[in-house]
Parts: structure tokens; sequence; C-alpha cells
């Protein structure tokens, strides 16, 4: 016998949701680990190494979760969310040199993977605890990258 109710676990009239947004910041950056010699890192990550570096336009979808407010209809205000990604995103990574600009990366190689580690890491500073459910970066339309903290 299903005791969970017609509401489904979270019992009646308390209905969960996801709440996605995206936005998109244009970055420079080189994919280059000190820990591997130039000829290494080179062969590992090919023209993506060019000293020069190299830019993407990125697209950032983050998603939160958690109950629908009975009185707002929202798991979250979307001004407030959209608040937070500019604070964690567009302002520290938007058109900037990842690995001359941004602090994390001097010793942090900026691949997209890392990029959605900071990304993460910079939100959970800002969202309510436990609201932040995932990050997905998209380098370029073929390449993406999600990440849910672990």
């Amino acid at each position: 016998m299903n005791t969970a109710g017609p509401a489904g676990p979270a019992g009646p009239g308390r209905r969960r949701a996801r709440l996605s947004r995206l936005v998109s910041f244009s970055a420079s950056h080189r994919l280059h680990s000190k820990c591997l010699s130039d000829e290494e890192n080179l062969k590992l990550y090919g023209k993506c190494n060019n000293p020069n570096g190299h830019g993407h336009n990125y697209k950032v979808v983050v998603t939160v979760h958690g109950e629908i407010d009975p009185d707002t209809g929202m798991v979250m205000n979307l001004t407030d969310l959209k608040k937070y990604m500019e604070e964690a995103i567009m302002k520290p990574l938007d058109h900037k040199n990842l690995d001359r600009d941004v602090a994390y990366f001097a010793d942090t190689v900026s691949t997209t993977e890392n990029v959605a580690v900071y990304i993460w890491e910079n939100l959970q500073k800002l969202l309510p605890g436990g609201a932040l459910y995932k990050v997905k970066v998209y380098e370029t339309d073929n390449n993406i990258v999600v990440y849910k903290g672990e």
C-alpha cells in the first residue's frame, strides 16, 4: 500500500522542482600544467597549449532545486538567482584571461572541468544551503561538462 499520498513522498501539497538559468561569458585561457614539461603539455593539450592562449564563448546553465513555496509558487526567485550568477560567474570570469586574471587558476589547469568546479564553489558561497543541484558548462556546442559537487 502506498502511504506517500497523492503528492508523493514530500507529503500533501509539497512539491519539489528544479529551476535552471543560463548565462554566457567570454574568456581566454591556455591549457598548460605546471606538473608537465613543455613537450608533455604540447602532446597532451595540442593547439590548446598555444603560448598565446585561445578563447571561448562559454555558456553556463545553473540548476537549483527545492520545494515550491506554496505562497510564491517558486523554488527560488529568478531575480535572486540572476544576482548570484552575476557575482559568482560574470564578474570574475567574463572578458578575462582565466590563467592570469583569476587567482584560482594560477595553480589549477583551466580545463572546462575545473571551470565548472570553480563556478560551483563560488555559487555554494552565495546560494541557500542545499539549493545548488548542477552546473553545466558549455565550452563549445560539442564540449560540455556537468558538475554536481561530487
